[in-house]
Order: C-alpha cells, then structure tokens, then sequence
C-alpha cells in the first residue's frame, strides 16, 4: 500500500482567463509561485521529519514543475520527471477560451463535452488514452514506493482521471468536487485497488486564488 498526495500545479496567467492549457508550457504566475511556497512551507512545519515524504514527481510541463521544484526544495528533496501525469493533449482546443472555444472549433468542443473515451480531437489525444497513462503512472509509481508516502504535482485533468478511478466514477459522469490550484488529495494505491483518503486540502492557502478549472 502506498500514500500518494497528488498535488495541482499553481496558477498561471492562463487559469485567469480560463484559456485551455493542455500541453502548452504555461509558467506560474505571481499568485502561483506564493501558492506553492505556501504549500512547502506547510509540508516542511507538519510532515517532515515525522510523517516524511519520501519522493516527489511531476508533470514536465513547466507549471508542474516548477510548483515541485518549490515544494521539493522546502522539505530537502529533489522532483522526478514523471510524464506520464502531464495534461492530456487537447489538440486544437489549446489556446482557446473555455467559454468560446464552442465558436471557433465546434466539432472538437463538441467531442470534449461529451466525454466519450474514444471521441478524437485533432492533434490531440482520446480521454481514454489519457486515462490509461495517467492510471499506469500512477500505479509505477506506487508499486515503486510500496508502504511509503510520495507527492506527485500534475494538472487538473490528470486529477479528474485520478478521483474517478479512486472514486469509482465513470469517465462520462460528473465530477462534483473541485480541483483547485495547489490543493492536496490523499489517496491509497494497493493491490485491491485504489482509495480516496482526503480531497481538496487547500488550507495552507488562506484564502489565495482557488481556481478550478480542470484543463
């Protein structure tokens, strides 16, 4: 059995404007880098050395990374690549505004609102090959640190596969908790499956921007 507190990266400049991300190497805005340090100064007072965190991964992508890097630092451990927990691919939606990209690419909006696991769109990747990467990543990743605690900073959609397949959700329900920006969810992963412990920790942010858009 392995803990895994699977963390969202910071905001950045395209989280205010609700702009689709996906693969795109968005930085960390101002807000997103004090998110972060809020996060690490929390893990350094409350679970080092008692409770420790044995490793921390990330997305590839900047926004993740650099939110490790900051955690990482502040409880004396280096992050790990990890990408099969990078954002899925939204092909042409990336770079538009959520609320319009309808406007300018109906056919591929179209197919993301309808959460169809097989549903293509262009350039981009299916919701049920981003499901099994980011299941398969997560399940390396604990078989690697059987009976320890790790950290793992990734994306809004990367988490919405991991609650559902903690949760039991199917890919086509709906998601009715958040996944905000430097929040902290626990889960369990062992041989019987996986298991949500706690969702949405967000109280070392006190009261900082709390975004939850999950693209």
């Amino acid at each position: 059995m392995t803990e895994i507190w699977v963390v969202r990266h910071g905001e950045t400049p395209w989280n205010t404007v609700r702009r689709v991300q996906g693969w795109e190497d968005i930085e960390l805005n101002e807000i997103g880098i004090s998110q972060a340090h809020a996060l690490g100064r929390h893990l350094a007072a409350n679970t080092q050395p008692t409770q420790p965190i044995e490793a921390i991964y990330s997305s590839d992508l900047k926004r993740a990374h650099q939110t490790a890097k900051i955690i990482a630092d502040a409880i004396g451990l280096t992050p790990q690549i990890e990408t099969g927990v990078r954002e899925r691919n939204f092909g042409v939606l990336q770079g538009l505004i959520f609320n319009t990209m309808h406007e300018h690419q109906p056919e591929a909006a179209k197919v993301w609102a309808s959460r169809d696991p097989h549903g293509v769109i262009p350039e981009g990747e299916t919701l049920g090959t981003f499901h099994s990467r980011v299941v398969k990543a997560i399940d390396e990743i604990a078989t690697r640190h059987a009976g320890k605690r790790v950290m793992v900073v990734s994306h809004g959609g990367a988490m919405d596969i991991i609650w559902r397949h903690a949760s039991q959700v199917s890919l086509q329900e709906e998601r009715k908790t958040p996944i905000v920006n430097t929040s902290v969810n626990r889960i369990l992963v062992s041989a019987d499956g996986w298991k949500i412990i706690d969702w949405g920790d967000v109280s070392h942010l006190k009261g900082d921007s709390m975004d939850d858009v999950a693209i």
